[in-house]
């Protein structure tokens, strides 16, 4: 993980903390160079709460103590202040929503950023790479995500799947092995079907990825790795369909660089082929237009 993004973390778990620890992270969030001035004592005193509250806040937040969050806030405030995020208005000019809707998505991709570790994306990318299968599904717009996956990663000869039926997608799953990777991909973490899948998978035996928003919720608890999206407080038209189509985008797309860079020659080589059969495809295409 980055040494920032400790602003963010505190913004995406707020809602899920219980009272002591919300406290404490509405504390720092408004006192930010404070707060990475204090001990964890001082820092309860502060919030009306305790140290002790403040190490369970850590763990909450999965991190790894309150030194390591202090440091992410500190590395956060050397990024300087940003714009965030601006939510477009009633017949606002199109001018103006290009300029929000732009700033909008650099936002939250940097706030990816922020989030992914690198050693659990360093995991996916080995499971990835060495996986006889991968497996991609989602519900919604998270499977849309998962269609790029799967022709992503078939170009470069590596063979996945990505069903829209899930009972096509229980059906896979229920016949992958120990050598598959499974990956469900869920915005809120609390999907139903997806949680379910990966059990199956589980039960299979196989790794199981999950990408989901930062936090613990149904889908994280059953993977193996947890890859995680921003996911702060979003204006009225910034839903899921928006901001975290392109977040669950990016991870993919890293996901597929490092295994392509790994593969490097291979990938040329892939890439090479399916260029060349669509080419030919559609080349066939346009003479067959011109003999009509």
């Amino acid at each position: 993980m980055s040494v920032n993004g400790g602003l963010v973390i505190l913004k995406e778990m707020l809602a899920a903390l219980p009272p002591s620890e919300k406290r404490i992270a509405t504390y720092i969030i408004n006192h930010p160079d404070e707060a990475i001035q204090l001990t964890a004592m001082e820092l309860g005193k502060r919030s009306s709460t305790s140290g002790a509250a403040v190490i369970r806040l850590c763990k909450s937040l999965n991190l790894n103590g309150f030194q390591d969050l202090k440091i992410r806030i500190a590395g956060d405030l050397q990024k300087g202040n940003v714009d965030g995020y601006s939510d477009i208005e009633p017949k606002e000019e199109t001018k103006s929503i290009i300029n929000k809707m732009t700033s909008n998505s650099i936002e939250t991709m940097k706030e990816t950023a922020e989030l992914l570790s690198e050693i659990d994306i360093d995991k996916t990318v080995s499971a990835m790479q060495k996986a006889e299968k991968i497996h991609f599904f989602g519900v919604g717009a998270s499977s849309i995500i998962a269609q790029d996956a799967h022709q992503k990663f078939l170009r470069i000869n590596k063979i996945s799947t990505a069903y829209t039926d899930l009972h096509m997608a229980a059906t896979q799953v229920a016949n992958a092995g120990k050598e598959d990777v499974v990956v469900g991909i869920s915005f809120s973490g609390n999907t139903m079907e997806v949680a379910k899948l990966l059990q199956l998978a589980k039960k299979n035996n196989s790794t199981t990825i999950s990408l989901t928003k930062y936090g613990n919720n149904q889908v994280t608890a059953i993977a193996d790795i947890n890859l995680y999206t921003s996911a702060t407080t979003e204006p009225t038209f910034r839903s899921a369909a928006t901001s975290s189509r392109l977040a669950q985008l990016q991870v993919i797309d890293i996901l597929f660089m490092c295994v392509a860079s790994l593969q490097y020659d291979d990938t040329v080589k892939h890439l090479e082929a399916t260029r060349k059969a669509i080419s030919l495809l559609t080349e066939k295409g346009k003479s067959s237009r011109k003999n009509l």
